[in-house]
């Protein structure tokens, strides 16, 4: 049996490191007397932090190597969480949460260039189940922070405790870890400059976009659906995000052997429909168990769709991977910046049927735009 690449535990400690953040919000909300609105705009220095860092993510990369940036921003993730939960004050949060999206884009765009080098450099598939033990790792961090929760441990000593085995498993993998050749590619050679999308990466963001749209609302309103929809126990409506997360790695887990068998097009356009099905599934559902089989089946229909699209820009070669990469990132987390905000106005004008329906037509546009994720010949 062939060990792992030391990236893919790589991947699961970035996860990891994040602490189940959002497990402990309303505690850190409720520790600085934060109502819901102050609580969003803390919230929002994230997104701004990490739109501002996606800009130049490439040249930091290019410039210190993918190996200096994982050893130093993946720790830094986890220190800076301690911060946050210690903030005094609502501006400092701010800043923290800033801090925090500038770490992760970061490290971000070094693991996942660096997971696409690897795939070059072997010849075989490692994206998706790079990030399938990603999404276990996230899902290990989610459930430590209820665990924690429950033990009524404080939000900061919770985030230095997670920091230690983080810390262990950058010493043991990331440390002994040698950056694999970076792809080559077509851009002149020039100063620094900001990252921005071309025509292709907005097109893989296309195909990319109905995806995260419809895994955004689906953490954000598929409890609240199941509540809302049906009859049940408070524990059953929180079934929805186990089952999706579930099925979404085991999905990536499985995804690598099945490019290499039948191409990513034909893979994406497979799953996208499966998503298809499981949103039809959630739309007109007449009972609980129909609606979790929708969203189990959404978590598995939408498994590749991040890491298809950013091997797919890795690979244009017309400037460095982690160019595109960045590019393809920050175009994405522009256009979700409104979404929460949308689909709860949808929900509040029509039902929180239609909210889920709407994400229909994103689908089928993803289903059209897998075309470019085959890379071109020549």
């Amino acid at each position: 049996m062939t060990l792992p690449p030391p990236i893919v535990i790589v991947f699961f400690l970035h996860a990891l490191a994040q602490g189940g953040m959002f497990s402990r919000i309303p505690d850190m909300q409720l520790a600085l007397g934060l109502n819901e609105a102050q609580l969003g705009i803390a919230l929002l220095g994230q997104p701004a932090g990490a739109i501002i860092a996606f800009l130049f993510a490439s040249q930091v990369v290019e410039r210190l190597g993918t190996r200096v940036i994982i050893l130093t921003t993946i720790p830094l993730l986890g220190l800076v969480l301690v911060g946050i939960a210690l903030a005094p004050s609502l501006i400092v949060m701010w800043f923290g949460f800033a801090v925090f999206g500038v770490v992760f884009a970061l490290s971000n765009v070094s693991i996942n260039v660096e997971a696409d080098r690897l795939e070059a450099a072997s010849g075989r598939r490692l994206m998706n189940t790079c990030h399938g033990i990603w999404s276990i790792g996230l899902l290990t961090a989610s459930l430590i922070g209820t665990a924690m929760r429950g033990a009524n441990i404080a939000p900061a000593l919770h985030f230095a405790l997670v920091l230690v085995p983080v810390l262990v498993g950058i010493a043991l993998f990331a440390w002994p870890m040698q950056a694999a050749p970076a792809r080559p590619h077509s851009a002149t050679t020039r100063g620094f400059r900001i990252t921005l999308p071309t025509s292709m990466t907005l097109l893989l963001l296309g195909y990319a976009i109905g995806a995260s749209l419809l895994e955004g609302g689906l953490r954000n309103w598929s409890v609240i659906f199941m509540r809302d929809s049906f009859v049940a126990p408070d524990w059953v409506d929180t079934l929805t995000l186990p089952a999706f997360m579930t099925a979404q790695s085991v999905g990536r887990l499985l995804a690598d052997r099945a490019v290499s068998r039948w191409g990513p097009v034909r893979l994406a356009r497979g799953l996208t429909m499966v998503a298809l099905v499981g949103l039809l599934l959630v739309v007109f559902s007449p009972n609980l168990i129909v609606a979790l089989c929708g969203f189990t089946l959404i978590g598995f229909g939408v498994c590749v769709s991040f890491p298809l699209s950013a091997s797919a820009a890795a690979r244009l070669g017309d400037r460095p991977a982690s160019e595109n990469v960045a590019a393809l990132t920050m175009s994405q987390q522009l256009l979700l910046l409104g979404a929460p905000a949308l689909l709860g106005w949808i929900a509040e004008a029509a039902s929180i049927r239609i909210t889920f329906a709407v994400l229909l037509p994103p689908l089928l546009l993803a289903f059209y735009l897998a075309r470019y994720l085959e890379p071109r010949k020549g």
